[in-house]
């Protein structure tokens, strides 16, 4: 799947079963569902969720906290857009 392609996705009402927890978080993200976002991705417990609670934690504006997982995730905030930020995630699962 191309990005453009998990783009198109985002008109459905719920995000396809065969899309991993990883795909599912940033989906939500973008339906601005940041709550189930933020519950699936706070339940992956490894680098790459910590990512992703990361980019959550500083789309919401608690920087403080987006820096601690940024940490865990072995990863510096980034300095660019949000929106720049989530197609990045999203490539590196796709």
């Amino acid at each position: 799947m191309t990005l453009q392609e998990f783009k198109t996705t985002l008109t459905a009402n719920h995000p396809s079963g065969n899309l991993s927890n990883y795909l599912k978080a940033l989906w939500y993200d973008q339906k601005d569902n940041w709550e189930k976002a933020h519950d699936i991705a706070q339940n992956i417990d490894d680098k790459n969720g910590s990512l992703i609670h990361a980019y959550l934690h500083r789309k919401e504006g608690d920087l403080w906290n987006a820096e601690y997982w940024y940490r865990k995730a072995g990863k510096l905030m980034p300095d660019y857009s949000l929106e720049r930020e989530w197609e990045e995630i999203v490539c590196v699962f796709l």
